[in-house]
């Protein structure tokens, strides 16, 4: 049986993340006390340092990037479709019946 994985909220993601930079505790000790592996404390950091105020968007939100990329696959999705009705269209009327 798979082990579900815990969800944090942002905010207890940026927090964790204070504590580490703050420099009071090592970050293994910080981990320990708040109950989370070191290696996803580092991942945190690493996304907070990169994002900033858009990391940890949550479940069902993206970056403006993903929502980009969604939105043109979307598209493209759509142009292939009008592009393969239009292929059957011409297909269907250049056959001339005899």
């Amino acid at each position: 049986m798979a082990k579900e994985q815990k969800k944090y909220p942002k905010e207890f993601k940026v927090e964790a993340v204070h504590l580490v930079q703050t420099g009071q505790k090592s970050q293994a000790q910080i981990a320990r006390d708040l109950g989370v592996a070191d290696s996803t404390l580092s991942t945190w950091r690493k996304e907070l340092e990169e994002h900033g105020p858009n990391a940890f968007p949550g479940s069902g939100h993206q970056t403006p990037l993903e929502e980009e990329n969604r939105q043109l696959k979307r598209e493209v999705n759509s142009l292939r479709q009008e592009r393969d009705i239009l292929k059957k269209a011409i297909g269907i009327f250049s056959h001339v019946p005899r």
